[in-house]
């Protein structure tokens, strides 16, 4: 077989019994072959294969008018040959680029997921557009932080930066857990939401429990900073209850966002805060009060809001 490989010639053995070079092999020995065929299949002058072909019953069994109708048959092989290997290539091929389109959809399904809820980004995906919607009832949350502007003088940009990354990306993990959801950030401010984009009846409770682990989080960072004597940021945190409409607004750069009077008064809610308190307006309390101490503040004036009653959140002790 050698030999054809490297000569791409064929070679026939009318008797390998007789030849010592053959019959002395325990394969010719063993199964007693009498003729045998070594064909090259051949493709435009190149080796595809080789046919091989025994008899075990007769000597001289392949005649020189069945090796030419072989040799025929042999192209015809060498056509099936290559089209059986351009059909694995191709469906390698296929294959390794569906791999290649489900990891880029995963990837922009991630990437979708991360600018809006999953309910409207698959709405978005399966109608291309997005209906606003409205919830009766929703509890809004700020934070923003104290002297951010002073504070931000002292450190460099990429220190702001890191700093910032650190403190949402803490808050971005304490809302998951609580079911929230992100709305975003400007500058300095975070806001999310507790109730949509599936309504639910916990979502002041799920916000509170969010705003205390966000201030404690604050508070601990701030004393770690203190005592490496790092600058650290306080926080002041705001909620309020109430409708919302919330929607997807943009053509190339999606923003799921909220609108109404509720989210401007939860923005007054977090002003009208102090540093390392959770404030929240009346109609917050009177969802958690059975299950949060709150100190009552009275009403208190608000920027282009009037009077508000107000309440800070007591954390639970246990």
């Amino acid at each position: 077989m050698s030999y054809v490989i490297h000569s791409n010639k064929s070679v026939v053995i009318n008797d390998a019994q007789k030849k010592e070079s053959y019959f002395k092999d325990p394969y010719i020995k063993e199964s007693n072959t009498q003729s045998i065929l070594c064909l090259p299949i051949l493709s435009r002058g190149n080796l595809s294969g080789i046919l091989y072909l025994e008899n075990t019953f007769t000597t001289g069994a392949f005649k020189q008018d069945r090796i030419e109708l072989l040799s025929l048959l042999s192209g015809q092989i060498a056509v099936s040959l290559d089209n059986a290997i351009l059909y694995e290539n191709l469906e390698n091929k296929v294959a390794e680029r569906t791999k290649q389109l489900e990891q880029e959809k995963e990837k922009s399904d991630k990437l979708l997921l991360n600018i809006l809820p999953s309910e409207t980004a698959e709405e978005l995906k399966t109608k291309g557009i997005t209906t606003p919607k409205k919830f009766e009832k929703v509890t809004v949350m700020f934070t923003d932080f104290k002297g951010f502007t002073q504070l931000s003088e002292k450190l460099t940009p990429e220190a702001l930066v890191k700093e910032l990354d650190t403190c949402f990306s803490a808050f971005d993990h304490i809302i998951e857990k609580h079911n929230l959801e992100k709305i975003k950030t400007i500058g300095d401010a975070y806001m999310c939401v507790g109730g949509l984009p599936v309504a639910n009846s916990t979502h002041a409770s799920d916000a509170v429990k969010a705003a205390l682990e966000i201030n404690e989080f604050m508070n601990q960072h701030y004393e770690h900073a203190m005592q490496n004597g790092k600058p650290a940021f306080q926080i002041r945190i705001g909620l309020h209850t109430g409708p919302v409409i919330a929607g997807v607004v943009g053509a190339k750069k999606f923003v799921y966002d909220i609108w109404g009077d509720t989210v401007n008064t939860a923005s007054r809610m977090e002003s009208s805060s102090e540093p390392g308190k959770v404030n929240i307006s009346g109609a917050t309390y009177e969802l958690i009060k059975d299950k949060y101490p709150c100190e009552y503040r009275g009403h208190i004036e608000a920027k282009n809001k009037g009077e508000i009653e107000m309440y800070f959140v007591e954390p639970k002790t246990n």
